[in-house]
């Protein structure tokens, strides 16, 4: 529990750090597309980095299915990256087409 409500408070204050540059002028979102893809980062590298140490541990614990896991470890990652990916290609986007 108290490692849940850790990581809730670092995630409220990352939405914090994030929110005030876009609400500058006069309440309206001065660039939401940039915001957008900052906030796909700090998914993809959290969920990343969160399947890279689940995998460590249980190859810690079973290393004889260590292939098995590293093979999902890496399809998983990739599958993250992809929509990552998909998801900055569309916030680069929409700063390009508003302009």
């Amino acid at each position: 529990m108290k490692r849940f409500v850790q990581l809730s408070c670092q995630a409220m204050g990352a939405l914090a750090a994030l929110a005030a540059p876009a609400l500058a002028a006069d309440g309206e979102f001065v660039n939401s597309p940039s915001v957008g893809a900052g906030l796909i980062l700090l998914g993809a590298g959290f969920g990343i980095g969160k399947i890279g140490a689940s995998a460590v541990e249980s190859m810690a614990r079973q290393p004889e299915a260590s292939g098995d896991i590293r093979g999902s470890m890496i399809l998983s990652a990739a599958l993250i990256e992809g929509v990552t990916l998909l998801a900055l290609i569309v916030c680069i986007l929409a700063i390009v087409l508003k302009k």
